[in-house]
């Protein structure tokens, strides 16, 4: 059992305003304000949503570690664990592909960029090099590569969760093959540190008001609501294409893993909201973890598909960049054809993997796609600076929910989704 079924019959005794989910709303709707009235003050705030976050990354790493092996050595079958890792990176390129190809379909209909005319003698390329602080994305052999660590505790000491999922898994193996008989006190100690990380995140948790104030601060602050009236259409093309790649997700959940995908967002509101308010997946990764094993998927399933979901699995971030690429060839006056548009889909289908940990990801991949297909002025990718920031809750909502599903997916393709003990969480949630 774990520490989030232990505390959930105590937690329902509380009155509403205790709860995680009302605070974690009172501190966004608080940081909006702030950053609205006074927004030389919430731009100073930043400290305090980073300082959260550090400490969420704090526990990632020993988290995945724990959780994979335990999950791997519960299973202890070799070639079912091989089977779930094979199914994941399957099961993301279908999807992130469909999504990249979704984001074109929701561009040439919406059409974001019309009518904005842009001069690319006005452009300034100075801005776009400080947002990616002068980095790149790397080559498919080199991030293939990255995921190799050159020492295992580099890997734990530089937070690199790929490298820390890499030795978690042969480690899990090695546990698996041996048996509990033969190496019980590494997998009990394995199983005792697991229990002090989520004793650990529990207090972490307390502090997420606080760390969802301060970012939504930050960015009301630093980028203005007025910001929304500028980039108007682009907003409403992106928000318009998350909600409705969520209703194809929640249906991929409902029709084949049978799981009422809404339902357990309910179930993990708090983790949702949370990730909406800090711009952070990462910021809930121990969480939804938890949850998702909670709600019937096998502890190997979980701690397989979540963290490699979050470099393999950007749902909403590969809709974005698919939208924003069709909406600057629309500002410059420029008609993509079909194969210069299928050209960047490949090309998208590429940087979006090594995306996840990159200072201006996103510009990096953009600036890769317009020099690739030459339809626009690669400085024209600086024209999104200003609405960046405000996709951040699109891309997050569907990133997430991506990988929640992705999650229900694998693990009931390999018969590792318990549907009762499903049924019965978010049965008892629903009350």
């Amino acid at each position: 059992m774990t520490d989030v079924e232990k505390v959930e019959p105590a937690a329902k005794k509380k009155r509403w305003y205790t709860s995680l989910f009302f605070q974690i709303i009172v501190a966004v709707v608080a940081g909006v304000l702030l950053g609205h009235f006074w927004p030389s003050i919430g731009a100073e705030l930043k400290p305090v949503g980073d300082g959260f976050i550090r400490l969420i990354k704090m526990i990632i790493a020993p988290l995945i570690f724990c959780v994979v092996v335990t999950g791997i050595a519960a299973v202890g079958d070799v070639k079912a664990v091989g089977r779930l890792g094979f199914k994941a990176i399957l099961y993301f390129e279908i999807v992130t592909t469909f999504a990249l190809l979704f984001g074109l379909l929701v561009a040439n209909l919406g059409q974001p960029g019309g009518g904005l005319h842009i001069d690319p003698s006005t452009l300034d390329a100075s801005a776009l090099d400080a947002k990616t602080q002068g980095g790149h994305l790397p080559s498919t052999s080199e991030f293939l590569l990255e995921t190799i660590p050159e020492s295992v505790v580099g890997a734990f000491a530089e937070n690199t969760l790929l490298q820390v999922l890499f030795f978690a898994v042969f480690f899990g193996l090695a546990l698996a093959v041996l048996g509990r008989e033969k190496a019980p006190l590494v997998l009990g100690f394995v199983e005792q540190v697991q229990l002090v990380i989520f004793k650990v995140m529990g207090w972490v948790m307390r502090a997420a008001p606080l760390g969802a104030f301060g970012a939504m601060a930050f960015i009301i602050g630093q980028y203005g609501i007025g910001t929304l009236g500028t980039y108007a259409k682009l907003i409403l093309a992106c928000y318009a294409a998350a909600v409705l790649f969520a209703l194809i997700l929640a249906a991929i959940a409902r029709f084949y893993a049978g799981v009422p995908i809404w339902r357990f967002v309910r179930y993990a509101r708090e983790e949702f909201l949370l990730a909406l308010g800090t711009a952070s997946t990462e910021a809930v990764m121990p969480r939804i973890m938890t949850k998702l094993t909670d709600a019937g998927c096998s502890r190997a399933a979980t701690g397989l598909v979540v963290p490699t979901g979050y470099s393999f699995n950007l749902d909403g971030a590969t809709i974005y960049l698919s939208i924003c690429t069709v909406f600057l060839a629309q500002a410059f006056d420029v008609d993509m054809s079909l194969g210069q548009q299928l050209v960047a889909v490949g090309i998208l289908m590429l940087t979006s993997k090594g995306m996840a940990g990159v200072p201006g990801s996103s510009f990096l991949a953009l600036s890769a796609t317009a020099a690739a297909i030459g339809a626009f002025p690669v400085a024209g990718v600086a024209l999104l600076l200003g609405a960046d920031r405000l996709m951040d809750s699109m891309r997050v909502f569907v990133n997430l929910l991506g990988n929640c599903v992705a999650t229900f997916v694998v693990a009931k393709s390999e018969g590792q989704l318990d549907r009762e003990k499903m049924g019965q969480l978010l049965m008892r949630n629903a009350r």
